[in-house]
C-alpha cells in the first residue's frame, strides 16, 4: 500500500520532515534566496505569490503521486530549516534534492535529512537507485551522496532559471539490498 503523500511525517534524531503546506510560504519565500539557489536549477521567488504557486503545484504533484516535497523542521524548536523532496517517484531512479536556509548550513542537517529521506524511500518506493544531482563546485553538497555510498556517473552542463550555467555531477545512491 502506497503512503498518503499529503500526510507524511518522518522523524530523525534532530529533525522532522513533513509534507509541505501553505503555512510555510513566508518561511520559504524569506529563506529561498538568490544565494541559496546559486547551485540549483530553480531561481529564488520574486514575490510571495511565486512561493504560493510552488507549494500548490507541489501538492498537486503529490496528489498525482509524482513527487514528495517536505519541509525540514528542527525537532525541538519546530524552526523551519529548508525543503527536501523526491521527484519522479514512480521511476526506477527517482531524483532527491534538498536546500537549507543559510543559517542552518554547517550543522549536518543536510546529511541527516537525505539519510532519513533515503530510509523512507527504501521502505515506501520501488527503485534501483536515487539520483542526486549537484554542482561540481558545491563541495558540501557533494559530500552527502558520497557519504551514502553514491558514485558519480554523469557530468553535464545545465543552465538554471537564473541564467547561470551549472556544471552538474549526477550521483547514483544505491538502494540497500535486503
Amino acid at each position: 500500500m502506497k503512503p498518503d503523500l499529503l500526510q507524511v511525517k518522518i522523524f530523525s534524531n534532530r529533525l522532522i520532515l513533513r509534507t509541505i503546506a501553505l503555512e510555510f510560504q513566508e518561511d520559504i519565500f524569506r529563506e529561498f534566496t538568490g544565494k541559496i539557489t546559486t547551485y540549483m536549477f530553480p531561481r529564488s521567488p520574486e514575490n510571495i505569490s511565486d512561493t504560493k504557486l510552488f507549494i500548490t503545484e507541489s501538492l498537486k504533484n503529490m496528489i498525482q503521486g509524482d513527487e514528495i516535497i517536505l519541509v525540514i523542521l528542527e525537532k525541538k524548536s519546530q524552526e523551519f530549516l529548508g525543503c527536501t523532496g523526491i521527484h519522479k517517484l514512480n521511476s526506477d531512479s527517482p531524483e532527491i534534492g534538498i536546500w537549507l536556509k543559510k543559517s542552518a548550513h554547517g550543522n549536518g542537517y543536510g546529511l541527516e535529512t537525505v539519510t532519513t529521506l533515503k530510509e523512507w524511500a527504501e521502505e515506501n518506493l520501488d527503485y534501483q537507485y536515487l539520483i542526486y544531482p549537484v554542482d561540481i563546485a558545491n563541495i558540501p553538497s557533494r559530500r552527502i551522496p558520497e557519504r551514502l555510498g553514491g558514485e558519480s556517473f554523469r557530468e553535464y552542463d545545465k543552465t538554471n532559471l537564473s541564467g547561470r550555467v551549472l556544471h552538474l555531477l549526477e550521483y547514483r545512491i544505491p538502494k540497500k539490498l535486503n
